[in-house]
């Protein structure tokens, strides 16, 4: 039986397929699953979402006997290739020889930490927060934000209806681009997380649908990448922990992990008990101040000197691949959408380039742009922003 059930949770995570079981060995392993969403009626908050009352998938198929819904949508995710893809993707700077930046995997990793955290404390449900915020930016571009920019201006070249924006993409990594087009057929709370979770520029907002999971990642994905940032940009030398705005720091304090703390019980102890989430307004402007403290300084177009230099080439980089597949359209037949046009050939180009890794990147620009591909690898230089 040990040896049974090991084999069912190595193989049933991927996708819908589930081993056979005898009908007897079945049901006794039901009750497992139906035991742990008793539990949640039990414990969780009237205001979690619970397992049982999940809206289901596109696509019905038998439950899992031993994990939830929101369970099993985790294990898809983590089992799936984009999720692994994004050990080499660049959260915010790169350096070939640095080996402590946050990659957007560890970055991913920390908001699945603090919207666990937050979860917990408010009897959310843990185990849906932690499925949105690991399928969060499975479709996020190489080269971070740069790389999202510039894939957006030049769709748009070719598509001028259209746009690329991350979250967008990552539910269409979930949805369609896995699996061999078959997708992870994930839950639609996991999936409507997963769209929603990004606000770019704007300042924190509790508003909004969906369940209090999803927004939980949402505040956890904005606590995570201010504090890291910060972290990684001081490492870098692009700012001194003096240049931080100083009434901020006042409010929420020094340090990486007292900075998490504050703003993590903060909203924790302004949101128990109640139908939304919320921050005290002190800590609430500090964390929105610290966020346009980071796009003035650190990120994309507001950098100077030589990190902008290495902006401009990871952009043209990202373009001018894209422009090539346009005009090679034959390198990706395997892949030829089922209308032949412009637009449509600009959607796969966009999902493949989406797709890469840094590295993959550079070793495709370096094949097709640089004589003999010389060494197959861009030399990017010191650390540069993303």
């Amino acid at each position: 039986m040990i040896s049974e059930l090991f084999s069912f949770i190595a193989h049933s995570s991927l996708i819908t397929h589930q081993p056979e079981l005898h009908a007897s060995n079945f049901d006794m392993l039901s009750s497992v699953r139906i035991q742990q969403e008793n539990i949640e009626r039990e414990h969780l908050s009237p205001y979690a979402m619970l397992s049982a009352e999940s809206a289901g998938r596109d696509r019905p198929e038998e439950k899992c006997p031993i994990r939830t819904d929101f369970q099993r949508d985790r294990d898809r995710i983590i089992h799936c290739k984009a999720f692994r893809r994004l050990k080499h993707k660049t959260q915010v700077f790169i350096d070939p020889e640095e080996d402590h930046y946050r990659t957007r995997l560890t970055h991913t990793l920390e908001v699945s930490q603090i919207s666990r955290t937050i979860a917990r404390a408010l009897r959310l449900n843990e185990d849906l927060a932690e499925a949105i915020s690991l399928g969060h930016d499975l479709g996020h571009t190489p080269f971070g934000h740069s790389g999202e920019r510039a894939l957006d201006e030049v769709y748009r070249e070719y598509a001028p209806g259209a746009c690329f924006r991350h979250n967008e993409q990552s539910l269409r990594v979930v949805e369609l681009l896995e699996n061999d087009g078959m997708g992870l057929n994930l839950t639609k709370e996991v999936r409507e997380g997963i769209l929603h979770h990004s606000k770019g520029s704007e300042d924190i907002s509790f508003a909004g649908n969906g369940t209090l999971e999803a927004r939980a990642v949402r505040i956890a994905d904005r606590i995570a990448y201010i504090n890291h940032d910060i972290d990684d940009a001081v490492s870098a030398g692009v700012i001194a922990r003096s240049d931080l705005p100083a009434d901020c720091i006042e409010v929420i304090g020094e340090g990486h992990s007292r900075r998490i703390a504050t703003m993590v019980i903060d909203l924790v102890e302004n949101s128990q008990g109640k139908p939304d989430l919320s921050m005290s307004p002190d800590v609430l402007a500090a964390t929105d101040k610290l966020k346009d403290f980071l796009f003035e300084r650190v990120y994309g177009p507001a950098a100077e000197g030589p990190r902008a230099e290495e902006l401009r080439k990871a952009e043209h980089l990202v373009k001018e691949l894209f422009r090539f597949y346009m005009s090679h359209p034959d390198l990706l037949e395997e892949k030829r959408p089922k209308g032949d046009t412009i637009e449509a050939w600009a959607r796969v180009v966009c999902d493949f380039i989406a797709g890469m890794t840094d590295r993959y990147a550079e070793r495709k620009y370096a094949e097709n742009f640089m004589p003999g591909g010389l060494s197959g690898q861009l030399d990017f230089g010191k650390t540069f922003s993303l």
